[in-house]
């Protein structure tokens, strides 16, 4: 069993930047893949970003590309989701998750967080 709590959501200006956290509890948190999706308003929910156990590897949505960077630290069961030069379409509820991830188009998520709301003024 692995239980995530997300952090660090609120409310910034268009071009401003925020970081989430997601602290995980178990002790097998280091053998999954780690992912973050979001829900806007109306909309289904969308694959942002993963990192795989190790850290070697990620993968994004390429609406995030370049502006969004995931990471992790397995040693505090935390996974980051670093957010740059947000849009107003960011605004979403944001949920960490973990998992099985092999592309932002396959995966499997066992776990998920109740997740953290993203606001982005215009």
């Amino acid at each position: 069993q692995v239980q995530l709590v997300e952090s660090g959501g609120g409310m910034v200006q268009a071009g401003g930047s925020l970081r989430l956290s997601c602290a995980a509890s178990g002790r097998t948190f280091s053998s999954y893949a780690m992912g973050w999706f979001r829900q806007a308003p109306g909309k289904e929910r969308e694959f942002v970003a993963a990192i795989s156990w190790s850290g070697g590897s990620t993968y994004y949505a390429d609406s995030v590309k370049g502006r969004f960077t995931i990471s992790r630290d397995n040693a505090k069961n935390t996974v980051y989701l670093q957010m740059n030069s947000l849009k107003p379409e960011d605004t979403a509820v944001y949920y960490c998750a973990a998992g099985t991830v092999r592309s932002p188009d396959y995966y499997g998520m066992d776990y998920w967080g109740k997740g953290t709301l993203v606001t982005v003024s215009s």
